[in-house]
């Protein structure tokens, strides 16, 4: 290292001994650096430097519960579907109409819910489709982590399924796509309309 580094500084030492000024050896020294560096780029010996991402534009904010919802969803669900809707940014006040539609919030004691599948095929407290080859189908393969009857791994489930249906450019077909039930749709966002607050974001 310290042989190369005398070898390059030979020339430089030859200029100074011609009588040539500092600054004008400065900038020969800088013009090969230069020169340098961008033929060692264009042969991939350096990598260039990291471009900083573009920072992500902060997701909207979601509606605080209503007094509606604050009275009729358990703590633990609604902050579970507002920490799922978060995520996946859609509005929370939907997964709990849909929780609410499906199981009462997991409160309904009917087969499928906390065990098993009900008729359909369908499990868990958002009731998605969890048996192959059933009528509900078997999204939970796709969408679902874990058991599908707790409410921290169904939540989060139905959330990225509705963002899988396109729930962030058209609310309606993905909730309809969820449930093939336009009366079912109608029902959902006139739930979700009453837990959401208005003008009340947190």
């Amino acid at each position: 290292m310290i042989l190369a580094a005398w070898l390059l500084s030979l020339p430089f030492r030859f200029l100074a001994a011609l009588g040539l000024r500092r600054t004008i050896i400065l900038a020969c020294l800088l013009v090969l650096a230069v020169t340098a560096y961008g033929v060692a780029e264009d042969l991939g010996v350096l990598e260039p430097p990291a471009r900083a991402a573009p920072a992500r534009k902060p997701a909207a904010g979601q509606p605080a519960p209503s007094r509606a919802a604050i009275a009729d969803i358990p703590a633990s669900y609604l902050r579970l579907y507002r920490q799922a809707a978060t995520r996946n940014h859609i509005p929370w006040s939907v997964l709990a109409a849909i929780g609410k539609v499906e199981s009462d919030h997991g409160r309904v004691r009917l087969h499928g819910v906390r065990s098993g599948s009900n008729w359909a095929g369908a499990c868990g407290p958002m009731q998605i489709g969890c048996v192959p080859h059933s009528k509900a189908g078997n999204a939970w393969a796709r969408y679902g982590r874990g058991r599908p009857h707790h409410p921290a791994n169904a939540i989060p489930a139905a959330a990225r399924y509705l963002v899988d249906h396109g729930a962030r450019r058209n609310l309606d077909r993905a909730l309809y796509a969820y449930n093939h039930s336009w009366s079912y749709v109608a029902r959902v966002k006139q739930l979700a309309g009453r837990y959401a607050r208005e003008g009340g974001r947190r």
